[in-house]
């Protein structure tokens, strides 16, 4: 009967330290493109969790690759916060598809909460998407994401891979040309829905409850086991008044 005791016992702390993974992995800013065709133009959307408990989402600010420049990217609307896209002078002139040549390109996006009412509360996300173009011929596009919160504290998101160890505050990045990334694009009806509580957080609390529920009826089941072990059966019981 312990070992089932154990076995309940078990599932639940292997429950609890699966789905604590899984949270924390969620919680990273991430860029969903829908398109990686070399020389195309592609949605990027920025999925933003905000990982504080007590403060919230208030600022984004997006740089943009300066050696393999994106010549176009415009803003899509966020309702409640304010968008600006700054172009800089390159450091060298690059050329571009249809042999034109940039000498500055746009290189930071600034996304700015314009209440505290629109500003990412704990346990929610937004999606910020640019239309942004035309896209390398190859590589892996890196665009490192500084986040502001409401109490000061700024995350930036600018960590590159070292080896198959996934850094703390890895930079949102996409490869040029992987077909598996582009179909986890954000679809259009989920980056338009302001300040969502994630769903994948909701996922998370269902599968809690469900390896809570295994633990007690694993439980339960031992404890009702113990307990008609020690009733003895009829049979077994002697009539002292029989000769």
């Amino acid at each position: 009967m312990h070992t089932l005791g154990r076995t309940a016992t078990s599932v639940a702390l292997g429950g609890a330290i699966l789905l604590g993974t899984a949270a924390t992995a969620s919680a990273h800013v991430t860029v969903h493109p829908d398109s990686t065709q070399p020389g195309g133009y592609a949605q990027l959307t920025f999925r933003v969790p905000t990982e504080s408990a007590t403060a919230s989402t208030t600022k984004l600010v997006i740089t943009l690759p300066q050696d393999t420049p994106l010549a176009s990217v415009s803003t899509k609307p966020v309702s409640g916060w304010t968008a600006r896209v700054t172009e800089d002078k390159l450091p060298e002139p690059v050329s571009a598809e249809g042999g034109a040549t940039l000498t500055k390109a746009p290189h930071v996006v600034t996304w700015k909460a314009t209440s505290n009412a629109a500003a990412i509360k704990p346990g929610q996300y937004q999606d910020f998407s640019v239309s942004a173009g035309p896209l390398p011929k190859s590589g892996t596009l890196s665009l490192p994401t500084t986040q502001y919160y409401s109490d000061g504290t700024v995350v930036k998101w600018n960590q590159h891979a070292q080896g198959s160890a996934e850094p703390e505050h890895p930079a949102p990045s996409f490869t040029i040309g992987s077909a598996g990334q582009a179909a986890t694009a954000v679809s259009p009806s989920a980056a338009s829905t302001p300040n969502t509580s994630d769903n994948t957080s909701r996922w998370l609390s269902g599968a809690a409850l469900v390896v809570a529920l295994i633990a007690l009826g694993l439980a339960g089941t031992a404890v009702g086991r113990r307990h008609r072990s020690r009733v003895p059966s009829p049979g077994s019981v002697t009539d002292s008044g029989t000769a």
